[in-house]
């Protein structure tokens, strides 16, 4: 990536798709030039948290909703220490923020953090062209002297696609920190960072846990070295088919019958570990209004999600597994994908979006309860 920060809002941009469709617009944040995976996310509030997640490594997040950037950026919301993803597309941005909280323009803040990014894209078209056509490679070229679309073709089909990628290593913590508990502290959770988010120890802090984060190469004695009551695998980016060191700690994990409590990767991840197969989606789900239901007591959730790969396990059939039985506790109701995971005769369960939601909605906030619960359970 190569950036520049000065007077990006009236120098010409140009995205490319890997399959040669070019739509044009105008720099937004840095100058120069990035490419990623090119996917959309339908959440219409909360681009701060968006950005911020980790799991947004190596992608051009496309926003649906038309006009982004207008409570600005503050110093609160971020989920992480920095901007991950690897461009920005919208199609209005707002000139001015309105939020008592700002502090900085979303323009500001992206061109300081070196994020290429292009507006007045027809956000709409090419999100369409998305969801027909599946996520793909893409690149943000801007500047007065652009390359001509035959380079920058060329250039977006030499870049490394997300299918084989591994990159939880690259941004997840790289010494282990402690979360201390609200109030009074009741359990210990190792919650081993694949690419965690800020808000999900501080919903698990709420609940007077204690949390002990690890790299992402923690191995099982590190794991244990800090006596949990409970071990948490967190969301992160890239491909689970390459996560083979985090498959092997859980199955470490699983075999102690220690309470187990994975989100987003994670969930790939116990999918991987009970033995099913994992798969990339055409397009994703990306966004805070993706419908699930909870099959255990079907009860319907609006949640946060931000996933490109599933678990391919079977939804009408319990599963005999490594670790006894298993089987599919939540669905999404757009396309039926595996959504959650729960073992019937283990204490460990997983879901395959974001509970802790810092910017909405709050439907599956139980889920940490239920972890809280199994830790209250094994002690018991």
């Amino acid at each position: 990536m190569t950036t520049s920060t000065r007077g990006a809002a009236k120098v010409p941009a140009v995205l490319v798709l890997e399959d040669g469709r070019i739509f044009r617009g105008r720099a937004y944040g840095a100058v120069g030039e990035t490419f990623g995976e090119a996917v959309f996310s339908t959440g219409m509030t909360g681009y701060q948290e968006t950005l911020t997640d980790p799991s947004y490594h190596r992608q051009v997040v496309v926003m649906t909703a038309p006009h982004v950037g207008n409570t600005g950026v503050n110093d609160e919301d971020a989920e992480s220490r920095r901007i991950w993803v690897s461009g920005y597309v919208v199609r209005d941005p707002a000139r001015v923020p309105s939020s008592w909280r700002s502090r900085r323009t979303l323009d500001e803040e992206l061109a300081a953090q070196g994020v290429v990014g292009i507006s007045g894209v027809d956000t709409r078209a090419l999100t369409r062209h998305l969801r027909e056509r599946g996520a793909m490679r893409v690149g943000i070229f801007s500047g007065n002297a652009l390359p001509d679309e035959g380079t920058m073709l060329a250039e977006v089909r030499q870049a490394p696609e997300m299918k084989g990628a591994d990159l939880s290593g690259e941004v997840a913590t790289k010494e282990a920190y402690v979360v201390p508990a609200q109030g009074e502290k009741k359990f210990t959770v190792a919650a081993v960072d694949l690419g965690i988010k800020g808000m999900t120890p501080y919903r698990m802090a709420e609940r007077g846990i204690e949390v002990h984060v690890l790299p992402a190469t923690a191995t099982v004695d590190d794991v244990y070295a800090v006596d949990p009551d409970g071990v948490f695998f967190s969301n992160g980016p890239g491909d689970p088919a390459t996560a083979d060191h985090a498959v092997s700690v859980m199955r470490g994990v699983l075999e102690r019958g220690t309470p187990l409590f994975g989100i987003c990767f994670g969930n790939q991840i116990l999918g991987r570990a009970l033995g099913f197969g994992t798969y990339k989606l055409k397009y994703g789900h990306r966004g805070i209004n993706q419908p699930v239901q909870d099959r255990t007591t079907g009860k319907v959730e609006v949640t946060a999600h931000n996933h490109g790969f599933a678990v391919d396990a079977p939804l009408d059939k319990v599963s005999d597994t490594p670790f006894g039985r298993a089987e599919v506790s939540h669905v999404c109701l757009n396309d039926n994908v595996v959504e959650g995971l729960q073992l019937l005769d283990k204490p460990a369960f997983s879901v395959q979006y974001h509970p802790e939601a810092a910017a909405g909605p709050h439907d599956a906030a139980y889920l940490f309860d239920r972890f809280v619960s199994l830790m209250e359970g094994q002690r018991a």
